[in-house]
């Protein structure tokens, strides 16, 4: 578990930036701060913190996360009825170009990743299960399921950067 001081720290350091970020894709507050809020408890869970360098980077990628898989959810009247302010087709092209982009990892990570990288990716990011709960289930040592989850991502920003 990540120690009080250290959560702390890198609140202060990334908060603002995060909830930006939240806020941008969200165009909601309080599911923004929900967000922001998941990632630092999922944090605390986590025996093994990225490193340092890596930190903003993993941060910033969670609360995407987060927020793709929180749009995702909703069903098309839900976005609408919590005024997703979608007001011209450039706006619903740029979330169709987020929701493709996300079809497009899925489709990179099932033909791509070998296993047990592949059931850990998706358990993670389509089940949104913490890494102790994906190693317990997987029946692996906490590390090792950190050490595949690294690598995934790797390779999947590695093919998206391109």
């Amino acid at each position: 578990m990540i120690e009080k001081t250290i959560l702390h720290r890198l609140f202060c350091q990334h908060y603002s930036e995060m909830i930006h970020l939240a806020r941008t894709l969200l165009y909601d507050d309080e599911e923004a701060e929900d967000i922001v809020q998941n990632v630092f408890m999922r944090l605390m869970e986590i025996d093994i913190a990225p490193a340092e360098e890596k930190m903003r980077g993993y941060l910033m990628t969670a609360v995407r996360n987060g927020c793709f898989n929180r749009i995702r959810q909703k069903s098309i009247a839900e976005r609408v009825k919590n005024l997703y302010a979608i007001e011209t087709a450039a706006d619903w092209q740029s979330i169709d170009a987020r929701l493709k982009t996300l079809d497009e990892v899925r489709e990179y990570a099932d033909s791509h990743l070998k296993e047990p990288h592949r059931t850990i990716f998706h358990l993670r990011f389509e089940e949104g299960l913490s890494l102790k709960e994906i190693a317990q289930q997987l029946d692996m040592n906490l590390k090792t399921v950190f050490k595949y989850l690294s690598q995934s991502i790797q390779s999947v920003q590695k093919q998206f950067r391109q």
